[in-house]
């Protein structure tokens, strides 16, 4: 199978770097707007041949979009303006209702698949990518009813063979709002907490010294950048702000009970807390 792959960064670097570990691929054909980019994963050997994104789509039996959200959203229809009804698009952004309204009423609508792949990490770049990033993660897929049943197979199977992947399937509608809870409010609280330590009126270098496993695993999601992290908050900014706002009533429970010295408050609120351990290791 002839796969292009749109965009090569850190998510489109570890596909590539899955489709040729698994042999998924037969041929993987980069696009990029970057040429940096483009340099850096021929160098890598992340792809076999670079192209435009038109040359990439008609010579593609799949194409998958891993640009930032903001960039699916533009490209997408134009994408699927170009495609035959043997070809299949897949996007795989960190939104997805603005993303399947776009396309909605589209003439190829059926040949696209709304995904997203739930791995990453806070680095970027081609050079960032890495092999089995995605494998045992979850994969969502949205609104399947609405892509046709042979493009459903192929991206099931990018997912599952290729990249290693268990499958959920979602609406779009569904998809972000918990994504907005365990994607996006936390990006939201990393840049909020790094903001708050790099407070210029205390000696930043005397703080980040005594910063340990706490802090960094906390803190760490703020080196995400914005050319990615600004799109998706603000596509989902309707279910992002419920997410905040859920936080803060939570952090004003919490900062009443610290505030008042109630400690048998305190404690009930960190037991509460403390059953996420059934839902994550």
């Amino acid at each position: 199978m002839i796969i292009a792959i749109v965009g090569l960064g850190l998510i489109g670097g570890s596909v590539a770097r899955d489709l040729a570990r698994t042999g998924l691929a037969t041929s993987r054909l980069g696009v990029d707007s970057d040429p940096g980019n483009l340099r850096t994963a021929l160098e890598l050997g992340l792809v076999d041949r670079a192209l435009p994104l038109a040359e990439a789509v008609t010579a593609a039996d799949l194409i998958i979009l891993a640009v930032p959200v903001d960039a699916i959203f533009r490209i997408l229809p134009g994408v699927l303006d170009r495609i035959s009804d043997r070809q299949t698009v897949v996007d795989l952004g960190s939104t997805k209702q603005l993303i399947v309204d776009a396309v909605r009423g589209h003439p190829r609508r059926a040949r696209f698949v709304a995904a997203h792949p739930m791995a990453g990490t806070e680095d970027s770049g081609p050079a960032a990518s890495r092999e089995t990033l995605f494998a045992g993660r979850a994969a969502i897929l949205c609104d399947t009813s609405d892509s046709a049943p042979d493009a459903l197979a192929t991206a099931e199977r990018l997912f599952t063979v290729g990249l290693g992947m268990r499958l959920l399937c979602l609406d779009a509608a569904c998809h972000d709002l918990h994504a907005a809870y365990v994607s996006h409010l936390p990006h939201v609280l990393a840049y909020a907490l790094a903001l708050a330590a790099l407070n210029p009126e205390h000696d930043a270098q005397v703080r980040f010294s005594l910063a340990a496993g706490g802090f960094t695993s906390t803190a760490r999601l703020a080196k995400s950048g914005p050319a990615m992290w600004y799109p998706i908050l603000s596509q989902n900014r309707t279910h992002l702000l419920g997410a905040i706002a859920a936080f803060r009533a939570h952090l004003d429970a919490i900062t009443h009970a610290i505030t008042d010295g109630d400690s048998d408050r305190i404690r009930a609120l960190i037991t509460e807390a403390n059953r996420i351990r059934a839902f994550i290791a």
